[in-house]
């Protein structure tokens, strides 16, 4: 039996159809035998007579033919492949540099990838960070208990509400310019389909004036006549819709950036207002209580907390490696959005790769752990014979996923992977 489907895969096998087994892993057939290490045992009996016995005069005995199990599979790292995504989030992680290339080995913990907000979350902290420094030193200045330390700390409060201005300035203008960026872009796609557009319909009445000349000189019917009117009719329609979604949208996105100029201003004048309420107080300065120096110990603790929050959102914007491995495939290019499916790239531990053989049914009660395995290739990944032991029978039944390349083959045949 074994023969005759090795000879089967022979009269079948055709050289010129090699798959790359490293990018299709999952479609590389190959041929796995299972052959029982006991029968190899009962051959040597079978052959060797007893030590020390004389060869028995009359001696019955039966033979059991060879038999084996042949099984196609698929070959995958150790421990299956990881599919590495970010965290997911309302609008969408969106790459923005990918710092490793497909067939690259990693360590653990290795930074694979950078999102589109890193330099935003880098930024927050590290005003967290001087927020936490800031807050440190007023504190200190309080416990010192000089006059002098109740004036620099005041002044150094101020110092503060004059940084969060400047940056929220700067943010607001940011936002600003991007709203303006954006109906810059909008407008000049919208105004491009527009002419466009006009093109096509200046180009249809053209065409209609023609026909109608020629329809008045009965050289065409009505019904053609009818025809290039009806596509002036549509090209007009066309155009004056896209008129209205140009003024649609312009208006829309000079109304955002209106509003982002009153938020910003807002936003200014409150800075503004707690910059002269502190230097104010800064002339009112006291004697040091307790309930100061706590207050700044409040102060540091939350910036602090703040500092640990700007670090945690950082590291959602970095992509690192779970384990060490190979970049089997990346998915995703700088400026894509990652897919949740497919995440960013697949990673395997391909030092050490795995055989998973589906056995028919029928045959799984032949398998047991610890046989001896010869895993041959149909497609030629390698060309050798390779040896290996059974590790583990699996528990349930499912359809086969690796069709063999001979059409008679039956392809809805139930398996259990081994």
């Amino acid at each position: 039996m074994l023969r005759n489907k090795v000879e089967t895969f022979w009269r079948n096998y055709d050289p010129k159809n090699k798959p790359n087994w490293v990018q299709s892993r999952r479609k590389e057939v190959i041929i796995i035998s299972v052959a029982c290490g006991l029968l190899g045992a009962g051959l040597i009996l079978f052959n060797l007579p007893k030590l020390g016995q004389p060869p028995a005069t009359e001696t019955s005995m039966e033979t059991t033919p060879i038999q084996g199990i042949t099984a196609l599979g698929r070959i995958e790292p150790q421990g299956e492949v990881a599919k590495v995504a970010a965290t997911p989030s309302l609008g969408g992680a969106k790459v923005k540099d990918i710092l490793v290339k497909q067939g690259d080995l990693v360590t653990e913990n290795q930074l694979l990838a950078i999102l589109d907000n890193y330099d935003l979350q880098k930024a927050t902290l590290d005003v967290a960070n001087r927020e936490v420094e800031l807050q440190k030193r007023n504190l200190e200045i309080i416990q010192a208990g000089a006059k002098e330390g109740e004036i620099n700390s005041q002044k150094a409060t101020i110092e503060r509400l004059k940084a969060e201005l400047e940056a929220e300035t700067a943010r607001n203008q940011a936002e600003i310019a991007r709203w303006q960026a954006e109906l810059t872009g909008q407008t000049a796609a919208l105004t491009a389909t527009l002419q466009r557009l006009q093109a096509e319909y200046e180009n249809a009445n053209l065409e209609f004036q023609r026909y109608q000349t020629l329809a008045a000189d009965g050289a065409i019917s009505t019904s053609e006549l009818d025809q290039r009117r009806l596509n002036l009719d549509t090209a007009r329609e066309k155009v004056q819709e896209a008129q209205a979604n140009l003024d649609k949208t312009t208006s829309t996105l000079t109304q955002s950036i209106k509003e982002a100029e009153a938020n910003s201003q807002r936003e200014v004048d409150s800075l503004t207002l707690q910059i002269k309420e502190a230097e104010a107080t800064l002339a009112k300065i006291s004697e040091i209580r307790d309930v100061d120096i706590r207050e700044a110990q409040a102060r540091l603790d939350k910036a602090i907390a703040e500092s640990q929050r700007a670090q945690q959102e950082l590291a959602l914007s970095e992509i690192r490696a779970p384990f060490a491995g190979r970049i089997l495939k990346i998915h995703t290019r700088p400026g894509e959005t990652i897919n949740l499916e497919n995440g960013l790239l697949e990673l395997g531990r391909t030092e050490q790769m795995m055989v998973i053989a589906e056995v028919y049914e029928s045959d799984i009660s032949q398998v047991q752990v610890g046989q001896e395995v010869i895993i041959t290739s149909e497609g030629g990944a390698f060309s050798e014979q390779l040896h290996g032991t059974v590790t583990e029978i699996g528990w349930q039944i499912g359809k086969n996923d690796v069709i063999n390349t001979d059409p008679a083959a039956n392809v809805d045949k139930r398996v259990i992977e081994v």
